[in-house]
């Protein structure tokens, strides 16, 4: 049975929050490993069979440098993410000895309307590396810039999670 490898960035911890849950959802049906993205690989490990990859959704896409230290200043002495964010780490990243299927997630303003979405911007980045998409990218939603999580939005992450580890163990066993 491979692992899953779940990778976030989060600057305010409502990424992160759902990142995990979503690990913990996957955990029902494999081994599952959480990075915050400083410290995550930059060759992805044979035995991952699913990549898991999120972050907030910042100025309509993945989150800058600048764009990290303006969110800061939402909650001063709380980042979690204070290194490189995700588009750094994807501009780094190697398939490795193949091509592990990829999901997407972030986190993003619940408004109607908003444009722009952190997880296809990193789906379409992973793509173009050769990562094949597992599913469509999936949104978690936070009250204004600073959160927190809009109610019930763990448990729609571990659901999410869950699926998705019923979905591989689907597809492993057609193999």
């Amino acid at each position: 049975m491979t692992r899953a490898l779940v990778i976030y960035e989060s600057v305010l911890g409502n990424t992160q929050a759902v990142a995990r849950a979503i690990a913990e959802g996957l955990g029902e049906s494999r081994p599952v490993t959480v990075r915050e993205v400083a410290d995550a690989p930059e060759t992805i490990p044979p035995d991952v069979g699913l990549l898991v990859v999120g972050g907030p959704t910042h100025a309509f896409g993945l989150s800058r440098p600048e764009t990290r230290t303006e969110a800061q200043k939402e909650a001063p002495g709380q980042a979690v993410s204070t290194g490189r964010g995700l588009r750094e780490w994807l501009d780094r990243l190697s398939p490795g000895d193949g091509a592990v299927p990829t999901v997407t997630f972030d986190t993003r303003v619940d408004k109607p309307h908003v444009p722009g979405s952190a997880a296809k911007k990193a789906r379409k980045q992973l793509q173009h590396k050769g990562f094949p998409p597992f599913e469509d990218p999936h949104s978690f939603y936070v009250h204004g810039k600073a959160g927190p999580l809009v109610d019930n939005e763990l448990a729609r992450a571990r659901s999410w999670g869950e699926e998705l580890g019923q979905h591989l163990r689907d597809r492993e066993a057609a193999r």
